[in-house]
């Protein structure tokens, strides 16, 4: 299992544009992909799931793959989430 923890940087949070983005990104993988926030933990293939969250700005999330492509995975979330300004 791979983990990340990142501070949402977007002052909107993570709002519907870049959350979809990381979606569709999530659902190309094998892997389960997971984003936890504030206790509460959703698979991130789901957008209403990862829109349900209401990541604010300034919040830490934690990004986990579980699976025989995770370190791709992993990876490539971190990378759109950056690219789309959503995290540092």
């Amino acid at each position: 299992m791979r983990e990340i923890k990142v501070i949402v940087v977007d002052p909107v949070g993570l709002h519907a544009r870049p959350a979809t983005v990381a979606v569709n990104a999530a659902s190309k993988f094998k892997s389960e992909v997971n984003i936890s926030y504030k206790e509460r933990s959703i698979n991130m293939k789901s957008i209403m799931g990862v829109m349900s969250l209401g990541i604010p700005t300034q919040s830490e999330i934690t990004i986990t793959c579980e699976g025989e492509d995770e370190d791709a995975a992993i990876q490539a979330i971190e990378d759109i989430l950056k690219a789309q300004k959503v995290i540092g």
